[in-house]
């Protein structure tokens, strides 16, 4: 594909990927038409760069259309390359909109089948036309009955051949366990390396850190250096164990973008009073607004 370098070459200094499917001009359309602010377009140019084959560690300034200049990090080549990236929002910084962007992005490039859209509750879900975390793993919620995770399960398989990307939302709400259970259950389909986290697939969380926890299991915050009181059967180390290797594949995220922009409303007494509220900190003069 020729690349029209003349046409990229305001909107940053990232140089063009080759590739026979999209391009750098690709990715600025799709950002333009969704109208993704600077901080949205950062996660979306590292997300769709790292798709496109941009997977070394890189700095440089990213321009937007209002010629202000971000500072950006491409995340670092550990893990083979593997992109485990974490995504930090409050209400109202438009997340849905960056994943919509990210979908528009897969489809137009003809590769939606690499992505799959998951969170742990079926209204999350349903706001990223994804599906619950349970349903993609086979599993209903608090069951009892965990399902059996072998090589060679030909219905696991067939669930995960072509998928690269996973887009995890409200990850607050996503505990160690099912975080684990769901490493698993992907390492096993992808006959990978037990080691690597997430058998190789690429992952993006989502969400606010001061939303609801987890239930029925832990928060990906859980200290482990800290006593806990817990049965000891051997049912319940298990548990532990996998708890803990959840915990440091949590761990292993190597890129994080924050988004901060509040496009909802330019109210700045009411934004400040939404700050407040979120970290429990609210005065008289909220109450009276």
């Amino acid at each position: 594909m020729n690349i029209n370098t003349k046409t990229c070459e305001n909107y940053g200094s990232i140089p063009p990927v080759i590739s026979v499917k999209a391009n750098s001009c690709t990715q600025k359309s799709v950002a333009d038409e969704l109208t993704l602010n600077r901080e949205q377009r950062a996660a979306f140019m590292i997300i769709t760069g790292h798709l496109d084959g941009d997977s070394h560690c890189r700095t440089g300034n990213l321009y937007n259309r209002s010629h202000h200049i971000l500072k950006y990090i491409i995340f670092s080549g550990d893990n083979n390359g593997q992109l485990i990236m974490c995504i930090p929002v409050c209400g109202g910084t438009a997340k849905s909109q960056l994943i919509r962007a990210l979908t528009k992005y897969f489809l137009v490039t003809k590769r939606i089948q690499m992505m799959r859209k998951l969170a742990p509750t079926g209204i999350a879900a349903a706001e990223i036309d994804g599906m619950t975390i349970h349903s993609f793993l086979g599993e209903q919620r608090n069951s009892g009955k965990t399902r059996t995770i072998k090589p060679g399960d030909l219905k696991l398989e067939k669930e995960w051949p072509l998928v690269e990307y996973l887009l995890i939302d409200e990850i607050t709400m996503v505990g160690l366990t099912l975080l684990a259970k769901l490493n698993r259950i992907i390492c096993a389909a992808k006959h990978t390396n037990p080691q690597i986290p997430f058998g190789g697939v690429n992952v993006i969380f989502f969400g606010d850190y001061l939303q609801y926890r987890p239930v029925y299991d832990v928060p990906l915050h859980t200290n482990f250096t800290l006593p806990v009181k817990s049965k000891s059967n051997k049912i319940a180390a298990e548990k532990q164990i996998q708890r803990r290797v959840a915990r440091s594949l949590f761990l292993q995220i190597n890129c994080v973008v924050k988004l901060t922009q509040q496009m909802r409303t330019e109210d700045l007494r009411y934004l400040q009073l939404l700050e407040r509220l979120r970290h429990g900190e609210c005065n008289y003069d909220d109450y009276e607004l």
